[in-house]
């Protein structure tokens, strides 16, 4: 919220205070009421859904509640513990009890709820309502979330994880994808016509919008053998001549270079840091943000893998999303620096929530069912109302209309219909984490106690 704070004995004055009774903070102005019970139970189950303010969010009581707020003749007193809540979706709990597939990703095909949770960032509305009530107790917020007159941002992201075909296997990709109808296209690309290396129209096109996006690049090189045996990596070779030109290019044209983790990069932090350094040494940049390759995080200890990110180095990760559902993960429109509960305490590296990925709407429509459109322009407008960060990723080979018919399409009609609302900060992910760390580091300077756990 950008609130700077300054804790005091419960006995003395103060705004908001968090406490089991009310009695137990008498002069608070606002008081939430914890819920021991609700902390105590975190690990199992929570499958109940609630109403609060219109949105659907979840809580830890097998009935349906309202957050109620009441009046007393100096306190305002909120009966439901909100700061349980936020813990439990930006921690991830309802994540223990989901089924996993392939990969080792989630399924929630048949989880109408889950599924309408992701796309409400049900976290985000719970930081904007108690703001709300906050600025109505004359409290204002100390650091706004955005420089100058924005009031959201916006983010586009390119995994590189195809750029140079295999002109004996894509033709048949091609029939697959089209049905059989792309024998012309297929041809195309056989005799080398049509290809994925598209960075300079991407770099034209981002340019005439007048944003900078991030590619990420695996850096070590896959095979058909390896991905037949269970690692299924890109073939491209970073050291090559070809992607020495192309970082020299994405560099002066301002553009973001950034790391795709390999698909089992999350099994050792000694294979990521390698990672980073390999990249770093064929790019000439100092990487600072990364995502796993399908979105690949210790399935069994996603907190590993975020520390992970932490010791290797990196300043933000993007990595905290379902693959098959379009929405926020842990129900944030906002970066936030995850919590690791076994350390207890904030990890440093940020993550900057992705919300969407093309071939959710295109490849894997039965997952998201609705009007493309609709569902990009209405995770649009959630950023928007919660005045966050809307991050997306487009894949590198997916410009060509004819190729991939509406893919970069949907993408292009997206920022065309944010750069008509007013203030939105069109930004590359890097230069979104530096603004959050250093807005963070303000907000810490300037409080006082509360400090467990904060870095």
């Amino acid at each position: 919220m950008g609130f700077a704070w300054r804790q005091v004995p419960p006995t003395e004055p103060c705004e908001i205070a968090y406490v089991q009774s009310p009695a137990g903070a008498p002069q608070a102005r606002l008081c939430i009421q914890a819920n021991p019970a609700a902390w105590a139970d975190r690990a199992k189950p929570l499958q109940q859904i609630a109403q609060m303010n219109g949105l659907m969010y979840p809580v830890y009581r097998d009935e349906y509640t309202k957050p109620t707020l009441y009046r007393t003749s100096n306190q305002v007193i909120c009966e439901r513990d909100l700061v349980f809540d936020l813990f439990w979706l930006v921690t991830g709990q309802i994540e223990q009890s989901l089924p996993r597939g392939r990969h080792g990703f989630f399924v929630l095909t048949d989880n109408v709820s889950a599924r309408a949770m992701l796309r409400q960032a049900l976290g985000s509305h719970l930081i904007r309502w108690l703001e709300r009530q906050l600025r109505e107790l004359r409290c204002y917020p100390f650091v706004p979330r955005w420089q100058a007159d924005y009031i959201a941002a916006a983010c586009v992201s390119h995994d590189v994880d195809y750029p140079q075909v295999i002109r004996w296997l894509e033709p048949f990709r091609i029939l697959s994808r089209h049905n059989g109808r792309g024998l012309a296209l297929a041809l195309e690309v056989l005799c080398g016509k049509r290809t994925h290396w598209n960075f300079r129209a991407w770099v034209e096109m981002e340019q005439r919008l007048q944003t900078r996006s991030a590619f990420y690049f695996v850096p070590p090189q896959g095979s058909l053998w390896k991905r037949a045996t269970g690692t299924p990596d890109p073939f491209y070779d970073i050291t090559s001549p070809p992607f020495g030109e192309l970082f020299r290019f994405l560099q002066g044209e301002g553009f973001e270079i950034g790391m795709h983790a390999s698909y089992r990069a999350f099994t050792s932090l000694a294979k990521l840091v390698a990672e980073k350094q390999r990249l770093e040494q064929a790019s000439g940049v100092t990487v600072v943000g990364n995502r796993h390759h399908y979105w690949h995080l210790n399935p069994r200890d996603v907190e590993e893998t975020l520390w992970f990110h932490e010791q290797a180095g990196f300043c933000y990760d993007t990595s905290l999303f379902h693959d098959r559902y379009v929405g926020w993960r842990r129900g944030l429109a906002y970066p936030f620096f995850p919590f690791h509960q076994r350390q207890r305490r904030e990890l440093k590296t940020l993550q900057i929530p992705t919300a969407w990925m093309d071939d959710q709407l295109f490849g894997q429509k039965e997952a998201n069912p609705g009007d493309r459109w609709e569902i990009v322009r209405q995770l649009a407008e959630t950023v928007l109302e919660h005045q966050g960060c809307l991050m997306i990723d487009v894949h590198d080979y997916v410009f060509d209309e004819q190729l991939f018919p509406g893919w970069r399409q949907t993408y292009q009609d997206l920022w065309e219909y944010l750069a008509h609302q007013r203030g939105v900060w069109f930004a590359t992910p890097a230069q979104v984490a530096h603004h959050w760390h250093a807005r963070y580091v303000q907000i810490l300077k300037a409080s006082e106690g509360l400090t467990l756990g904060l870095l």
